[in-house]
Formats: structure tokens, C-alpha cells, sequence
């Protein structure tokens, strides 16, 4: 992948205060935070947000935009819902949208965002490299409060091809089609550290790869560059010219996975929605590969 393709989706602090300084944020550029923590984490999000955010920023709620009937964790929404969600936050068609988040690690939940918008057919959407994190570290204003922008409409187109369900996975056990890339910490897929869900074990699907999500941050938080991504694929034997589906717990850090095969000229990596936690829930005992207790109901 070309060095500008690389540029567009990941933007940095320089490029971002420049374009806010230049009176861009509104209809043409509209900057999200995009965190999103487990519950384990005891974080508030929208608390944080409101305290200090990157200056016209508004707040993406992962929750709020989801499916509320699913009994997994913050699934897709439908095409209208999300619609009409982004459209609330000042989000058109034609708008570029850059997500960060305020992780610690640099990055965490705002791949998922930035996938998101990419199902629903929304292609001018970036990453702001090294998120929050850097933003400040690299000395950049940061201000308080709500912005409330002005509504408008977002028309979204749901692309299938980019989202795999429980009865793709099951298929895949037996035709291999794909390639399952796993992005929790090793300790969860190897079923010897605990899930931070109650009622579900950790474990992994039969034949999945583990690459964790934050291997692809480098220790200061930016996204490692293609070349390296692509060498770390390679020494998990995978193979990035085929067919791969990404997952991790519930579908949040599996993103991870697909924005760093993007980054190497992949842009048809697809996410597994309901990851483990539906994986768990719905799979025979034999299909959790655990070194722990596994799953014996």
C-alpha cells in the first residue's frame, strides 16, 4: 500500500491541530472520541470526555450504538439505527471523520469505531495515531464541556462481507476458508487467565492464531509500520494475501487486527461480531480449546 493511502487513514496530532485551526471541524471534518472500556477498568468514558477532549470533539457511545435486543455484547446496529446515530453527531455523507480514543495504550477502542464506519459504507473515516495519549504528550490543547453539533443526515449502506457470524465460523471449522486471528492477551486464549466476563471461560476456537491487539502498538502507542505488521503475520504463519477474520472478546480489539491488515494493503479483513463471548455461549465443550477449565455444560 502507498505511503498516502497509509497517510489517510491514520492522521497525526500535527495534521489534526492544523485542520481544527483551519476552521474545518463541522461539516467536512468531524473529530469522535471513541472510548470504550470494560467494566473491570472501573472508567468512565463520558465523565472523562466532558473533563477533556480533543478541542470540538464530540462523544461516540459503542453502547449506545449498538443492538440493545442482541444478548452479546454491543453488536452492530442496523443500518437505520446507525443512521441515524452518526447523523446526530453532525455526520454526513460526505463528512471526514477522525476517531481517537484515551486509552493508555495509545489506541484500544477506536479501531472498532473506525471499522464501524467502514461496514456502513463510509470510507473518508481515520485513525488519529497515538490518540489522546500522544495529543498531549505533544502538548496540544484540550478542552471541556459537551459540544453540541448540528444534526444532519447520514444514509449508511451495510457491507456483509465485512462481518462474520457464529454459523460462518462453525462452517470454516470444516471448508478453512478463512483464517481466524484471535487479538486477546495470550492468557485469555490459552484459557490460563481469566475472562473479564462473568459466566465465560477463556479458551480459543479451534485453529484460531493469537496476535494480541496491543502487538501492533509500538511502547509509545503509535501503530507499528506495514512492513513490520506484515513480518508479524508472518511469523504466525499467516498468511495476509487470504482470506482472514478477525476476533477477541467481543468484537471491540478483534478491529485492531483489520486496521493493521489495511495498513499493509488488505481492506477485505472481516471482523467476527460476536467473538468469544458469543462463541462461548453457543459452543459445544469440543469447540473451546482451553489449557484451563474449558467448557464442560
Amino acid at each position: 500500500m502507498s505511503q498516502q493511502v497509509v497517510l489517510r487513514t491514520l492522521v497525526s496530532a500535527k495534521w489534526l491541530s492544523e485542520a481544527i485551526h483551519s476552521s474545518l471541524l463541522g461539516a467536512g471534518l468531524r473529530v469522535l472520541d471513541t472510548s470504550w472500556y470494560l467494566p473491570k477498568m472501573k472508567r468512565d468514558p463520558r465523565r472523562e470526555f466532558r473533563e477533556r477532549h480533543i478541542p470540538g470533539a464530540v462523544f461516540f457511545d459503542i453502547e449506545a450504538c449498538s443492538d440493545r435486543t442482541s444478548p452479546y455484547d454491543h453488536m452492530l446496529p442496523s443500518e437505520d439505527d446507525f443512521s441515524g446515530y452518526v447523523g446526530k453527531l453532525g455526520i454526513g455523507n460526505g463528512t471526514h471523520v477522525v476517531v481517537y480514543d484515551s486509552s493508555d495504550q495509545g489506541s484500544y477502542s477506536a479501531p472498532r469505531v473506525w471499522w464501524m464506519f467502514r461496514v456502513f459504507g463510509h470510507k473518508t473515516v481515520s485513525l488519529l495515531d497515538g490518540g489522546l495519549k500522544n495529543w498531549l504528550k505533544e502538548d496540544y490543547p484540550v478542552s471541556s464541556g459537551i459540544t453540541r453539533p448540528t444534526p444532519t443526515e447520514f444514509k449508511a449502506k451495510f457491507d456483509q462481507s465485512q462481518v462474520k457470524t457464529h454459523e460462518d465460523i462453525v462452517e470454516n471449522m470444516e471448508t478453512h476458508e478463512f483464517q481466524v486471528v484471535d487479538a486477546r492477551s495470550e492468557g485469555r486464549f490459552r484459557g490460563i487467565e481469566q475472562e473479564p466476563r462473568e459466566g465465560i471461560e477463556p479458551g480459543h476456537i479451534p485453529g484460531a492464531v493469537n496476535m494480541p491487539y496491543f502487538t501492533f502498538l509500538t511502547e509509545s502507542g503509535y501503530k507499528k509500520n506495514p512492513d513490520e505488521i506484515s513480518q508479524m503475520f508472518q511469523q504466525k504463519g499467516i498468511d495476509i494475501s487470504k482470506p482472514i477474520v478477525a476476533s477477541c472478546g467481543s468484537g471491540v480489539t478483534a478491529c485492531h487486527v483489520a486496521l493493521a491488515t489495511f495498513l499493509c494493503g488488505k481492506q477485505d479483513t472481516a471482523v467476527y461480531d460476536g467473538s468469544w463471548v458469543e462463541w462461548y455461549m453457543r459452543a459445544k465443550p469440543e469447540d473451546v480449546v482451553s489449557e484451563g477449565r474449558g467448557k464442560t455444560l
